[in-house]
């Protein structure tokens, strides 16, 4: 064959694996994640939920028990968009972290309860994080939420150098009041009804049309994927008029 055909069909092959190359990138750069907000293109539909539905009695949560507006927050503790949801920092997510908004407006006032659920889908210290996460809930429920920033401030890339047992144990010690053995032994005591509580928690997000995280469900609105403090202040609003 000589060199012109090469030539010829040399630039059609490029192409057809230019193409699966970025197909490629684009599928694996999606996996793993809900959409940073709403925003670009056409939302897909959403289905019907209702905060209603969701099971609250045994999650963690924050604010008045009897609060009259109630968000669920389903999330994964390795996942950037709910670090950006809660405590930001990750310039890649150029979000204002609603978290601090919604506690000093809502939470700190008695108007919300933000109620914790799991959705561990991004590898093992994803599963780690949860299993301390029911942990320290049953320990130390005062101190959840000072916990729970400490580890989103301390995320790193997934499945690094934090995220495993023992960097989260030496976290604990941290945190005046808390023990990380303590905790390690009841994580071990009780895993297997954890993780039973935790697949529990993943179904039912699933169930409602959360894909990734962060997901979150106030009244009859499903707020799929990271978003501004406006999004959960216009659903929170509209629930105490």
């Amino acid at each position: 064959m000589d060199n012109d055909k090469l030539q010829q069909l040399a630039i059609p092959i490029a192409i057809v694996i230019a193409g699966a190359l970025i197909a490629g990138a684009v599928y694996f750069a999606s996996i793993g994640r809900a959409p940073a907000g709403a925003g670009a293109g056409t939302p897909p539909p959403q289905q019907a939920v209702n905060i209603k539905d969701v099971k609250i009695a045994g999650n963690p949560f924050i604010g008045n028990p009897d609060a009259p507006v109630v968000l669920a927050y389903w999330s994964d503790h390795q996942c950037p968009y709910c670090k950006a949801v809660e405590v930001g920092g990750i310039p890649q997510i150029p979000l204002t972290p609603a978290m601090p908004v919604l506690i000093k407006d809502y939470v700190d006032t008695g108007k919300l309860k933000i109620v914790f659920k799991d959705y561990p889908f991004l590898g093992p210290d994803s599963m780690t994080a949860a299993l301390y996460e029911h942990a320290i809930w049953e320990l130390y429920p005062d101190k959840f939420y000072e916990w729970r920033k400490a580890m989103m401030d301390a995320q790193d890339e997934e499945n690094a150098r934090f995220g495993n047992e023992e960097s989260i144990v030496k976290l604990i010690n941290t945190i005046p009041g808390m023990e990380g053995a303590t905790a390690k032994a009841l994580v071990a005591k009780k895993t297997d009804s954890y993780t039973k509580s935790i697949e529990e928690n993943k179904q039912e997000g699933a169930s409602f049309g959360i894909q990734g995280t962060p997901g979150f469900i106030t009244g009859t609105k499903l707020i799929a994927g990271a978003a501004d403090p406006s999004a959960f202040k216009t659903a929170i609003d509209a629930q105490l008029k």
